[in-house]
């Protein structure tokens, strides 16, 4: 006997117990109980669905709303810039007449003046002579020289000075004689050069000079000075 006659002589044993018959109330109800099971599920997925959509349209709505207005401040106070008490500088007060050279600039003819001097250090200086500018009656300083030493009236020269660029203009140089100077004259590079002279009309002791800047190009080009009286007769040596 084979396999297969075994397995027949098998299914022809009669069974020990009878075959239950399945209780099909029993299976229906858990299928029930099932159903209902997996409908509360799907509900409260629903529901908490629902109230993510909520969440997120009321989010959306808040973020619609308009920014709040800022509030008003009170403006701030505007300050008021300071009044200038700055005095304006005095104008110039020459002593005796203003001295022209002739000699005109983009700032004004080239003049020259006298100024009063106040030195407690140096008792017996009251003037010194001032370079400067005069365009119509405006009257500007450039460059201002006195004595420095002993009296600013003593026999000879005093002061000189000048021979640079101030405010892009050469001043020429300069200084002043005191005593009966006619004629003054230098030499630069071996030849003579004569000074321009004019007297000063508060003291026509004093003489103040000048000499143009295309003979005399500044002080260091200058040798010793000498001064002649109206014979020609020599007064420095």
């Amino acid at each position: 006997m084979n396999d297969l006659d075994d397995f027949r002589a098998a299914l022809r044993q009669p069974l020990d117990e009878p075959f239950a018959e399945p209780d099909l109330a029993a299976i229906m109800a858990g299928g029930t109980r099932l159903r209902r099971r997996r409908r509360v599920l799907t509900t409260t997925a629903g529901i908490a669905a629902a109230a993510a959509v909520v969440l997120v349209f009321v989010f959306a709505v808040q973020l619609r709303q308009p920014a709040p207005a800022p509030v008003a401040q009170p403006p701030s106070p505007v300050p008021v810039p300071a009044t200038s008490t700055a005095a304006t500088p005095p104008a110039e007060q020459p002593i005796g007449d203003v001295i022209g050279t002739g000699i005109q600039t983009a700032a004004g003819e080239i003049v020259f003046f006298a100024r009063a001097v106040d030195l407690p250090e140096r008792p017996d200086i009251h003037f010194g002579v001032v370079a400067g500018f005069r365009s119509g009656t405006s009257l500007r300083a450039a460059l201002a020289t006195n004595e420095f030493r002993g009296s600013d009236r003593s026999f000879g020269f005093h002061a000189t000075d000048g021979g640079e660029v101030i405010g892009n203009q050469v001043i020429p140089v300069f200084g002043y004689f005191a005593g009966p100077a006619a004629r003054i004259t230098t030499t630069v590079h071996g030849r003579t050069v004569e000074a321009h002279l004019a007297k000063w009309t508060a003291d026509p002791t004093v003489v103040v000079f000048w000499f143009h800047p295309d003979s005399v190009p500044d002080s260091a080009s200058l040798t010793p000075l000498i001064a002649y009286d109206a014979d020609g007769k020599r007064l420095t040596k």
